[in-house]
């Protein structure tokens, strides 16, 4: 298939790109800077240079190819802008699959759920900062009942491995560092899922290829990771302390998140295409050593889909 892929340079899409292409699949990457177009160049995919705010032109680019995946979001826009272009992204794509078999997959985040993992059945509910982006998801999810072909993937708050530089585990080391001790919220036993970000692109991969119309999809590797036993993996490798600090002290959303148990299952979506995440898991990954590489890493918390 010729596939039109959103956000190829970002963490997701670097690893993508290269799973589609390694199984037969071509690639138009949308790239909004020289150093994107560059980057996806290298990985072997065709460019369009362009921005998800250019609906006529992201919509001739989904017309014109076999399938989408939507992996971009713009966070520099703000809550507000970033929902809005994402929904006009959205429209276009849902638009040039109309009346057509062509497969659009949105990415979204995995939910929490009081009291139990989240499953790929749970209600989607737009409430808190991301209600609007949550909304974008219901909507796309709703032209699956009127024909479209689309479907979501789910990602994890922990999408890992070498050589990321802005996900939540950069970050915690790079407090670790500055606070000299390496810190959770309360007892620590809050969980986080996690999924390797090849795996991930697996997952992509077998959407794109077979995923049934509004389908609802789980990339998650780990059904969650205690906090805590990350901390104290980040404290082993830089030498301090894993240490439970009071929320508050960690900022927001950092804080909020450290201190929420959000566990998620990808029970169903493993049995419905066969994915089997086969990469080392987040904790082996923080032993391999490879986070601590630069001492002048400044991550910042950002979703798992960004935009170059």
């Amino acid at each position: 298939m010729r596939i039109f892929v959103t956000g190829t340079s970002g963490w997701i899409g670097s690893a993508v790109v290269p799973e589609l292409i390694s199984h037969g699949h071509q690639v138009l990457a949308l790239a909004r800077s020289d150093a994107s177009a560059a980057a996806v160049l290298r990985a072997g995919a065709a460019v369009l240079r362009g921005d998800l705010e250019d609906v006529g032109l992201l919509r001739k680019a989904a017309e014109e190819t076999d399938a989408v995946i939507h992996l971009a979001y713009r966070h520099d826009l703000g809550q507000i802008g970033g929902a809005d272009a994402d929904a006009g992204a959205i429209r276009a794509f849902l638009d040039a699959a109309a009346g057509t078999d062509k497969r659009v997959i949105v990415t979204g985040a995995t939910i929490t759920t009081p009291g139990r993992a989240a499953t790929e059945e749970d209600p989607l509910t737009p409430v808190g900062p991301i209600a609007a982006r949550i909304e974008n998801l219901r909507n796309a999810l709703a032209a699956a009942q009127d024909g479209a072909n689309v479907s979501l993937v789910m990602i994890p708050r922990t999408v890992h491995g070498e050589g990321e530089r802005h996900g939540f585990v950069p970050q915690l080391i790079a407090r670790a560092r500055q606070n000299g001790f390496s810190g959770y919220v309360g007892d620590g036993s809050n969980r986080w899922p996690a999924v390797h970000v090849s795996d991930a692109a697996v997952l992509y991969r077998l959407a794109v290829e077979s995923a049934p119309a509004g389908s609802v999809l789980h990339a998650v590797g780990e059904e969650g990771v205690r906090v805590r036993d990350i901390a104290e993996a980040i404290g082993r490798h830089l030498g301090l302390p894993a240490e439970s600090r009071p929320q508050p002290e960690f900022g927001m959303p950092l804080g909020a998140l450290l201190g929420t148990d959000m566990p998620a299952s990808s029970a169903l979506t493993r049995n419905l295409l066969g994915w089997e995440p086969t990469h080392v898991t987040l904790l082996e990954d923080i032993d391999l050593g490879h986070y601590f590489a630069s001492e002048s890493d400044e991550g910042i918390p950002r979703d798992a889909a960004r935009v170059d």
